[in-house]
């Protein structure tokens, strides 16, 4: 039995917290400590990024916090909006694993905050050095340059958590977990979504494009490795809005929703022409983004915007904000259980969506697929549900 003796449990009062397996871990410490979340971020993590790329043929990266993604991507290249949105410069020659980590990271960057890293392919130079300036927990990874390896051992002072992952690894079929003393015994989810899953089209309207089915293959691999209930809205390849570990599906895609229209907005040229002051941080502009885009910001920020911008900015109303939203389409929707009512078909028409998958199997299935037809959206039922817990 290999065991590798961690910082401590869930908590720092939780001891003798350590992970094992039979034969060899297939992780590796690389630099720093890592703690019992740390694990369970990264081997999630790594999980999403190894299946996404298996999927889609394309690097992938996740930006993971508390065992759910805040964000998921493959490495499409950036457009000229997409740098601004996430503060890289023109002039930044990207490799498309650093591509898929800014966009992971850019889906949302409140909740990435301290976020724990898994890409699918080898940190390089360029990845290391946008990696440098995020505040992160660590990485995980199947292998490092020598460049990337010695920027990243340089963060936190000296502490950043450094994980190789041995890509040959195969977890066993049968997995255990114990739960106040109680084994619980399960098979491994070894689904990973195909073109099969989007043959059985439900609605009127029966247009999937490649674009919609690469979306949604995104949002079902995310949602395997995110707390249920969970929704995920995709565009571009990457996850625009997460919403996790909710009681109530329409919770879930209201939370979701909210997270995408925030994504949706920071496109707008309201957002993309703030003239923010110099010597502000790129955390402190993610909080002022969210704050200028909120119904009702925080007084202690609207009422000081000298502190953060250089010139006041115009206000964007919540009016001219639903009229932005109003004429996107194109987003990509996937639930990780049936939607049961026709609320959640409607607020996802709100923020601009276009394609869903679900599982199907509810007995209001009729009443959903009626509202898809209304919004004209493409709906198919992929017949799998995806919980995790």
């Amino acid at each position: 039995m290999d065991t590798l003796k961690l910082k401590y449990g869930c908590n720092p009062n939780q001891d003798n917290a350590a992970i094992s397996c039979d034969g060899k871990l297939p992780v590796t410490v690389l630099n720093g400590k890592p703690g019992y979340i740390n694990l369970l971020d990264a081997l999630n993590g790594w999980q999403l990024v190894k299946e996404l790329k298996a999927a889609t043929s394309m690097p992938a990266a996740a930006s993971f916090k508390h065992v759910s993604p805040a964000g998921a991507a493959i490495g499409l290249e950036l457009d000229e909006k997409e740098r601004k949105m996430y503060f890289v410069s023109p002039k930044t020659e990207l490799t498309p694993i650093a591509c898929a980590y800014v966009r992971a990271r850019g889906a949302d960057r409140m909740s990435s905050f301290g976020d724990f890293i898994s890409l699918s392919d080898e940190c390089d130079a360029v990845t290391a050095k946008i990696i440098r300036g995020e505040v992160s927990d660590g990485i995980i990874a199947p292998s490092y340059s020598e460049e990337a390896l010695e920027i990243l051992k340089a963060k936190r002072k000296g502490s950043y958590c450094i994980l190789q992952m041995d890509e040959s690894y195969v977890p066993a079929k049968k997995e255990e977990r114990v739960i106040y003393g109680i084994t619980f015994t399960q098979d491994h989810n070894d689904y990973v979504p195909s073109e099969k899953d989007f043959e059985n089209i439900v609605t009127a309207n029966r247009n999937l494009p490649p674009e919609a089915k690469r979306d949604l293959t995104v949002a079902l691999v995310t949602l395997k490795y995110t707390q249920s209930n969970s929704v995920c809205y995709a565009f571009r390849g990457q996850s625009i809005g997460v919403g996790a570990g909710q009681q109530s599906r329409i919770h879930c895609t209201r939370l979701a929703g909210s997270k995408a229209d925030l994504w949706l907005l920071r496109h707008s040229e309201k957002v993309l022409s703030l003239d923010f002051r110099k010597d502000l941080s790129r955390n402190d502009r993610d909080n002022v983004i969210e704050q200028y885009l909120a119904d009702e910001a925080e007084e202690d920020v609207i009422g000081n915007w000298s502190r953060y911008f250089n010139t006041e900015p115009e206000v964007f109303t919540k009016e001219e904000k639903k009229e932005y939203l109003k004429n996107i389409k194109g987003i990509a929707l996937a639930s990780d259980a049936f939607f049961p009512f026709r609320d959640n078909i409607d607020r996802a028409a709100a923020s601009g969506v276009s394609y869903i998958s679900e599982p199907g199997g509810s007995l209001r299935d009729d009443l959903v697929i009626k509202a898809a037809d209304e919004h004209g959206m493409t709906m198919c039922f992929s017949g799998i549900r995806l919980f995790h817990h």
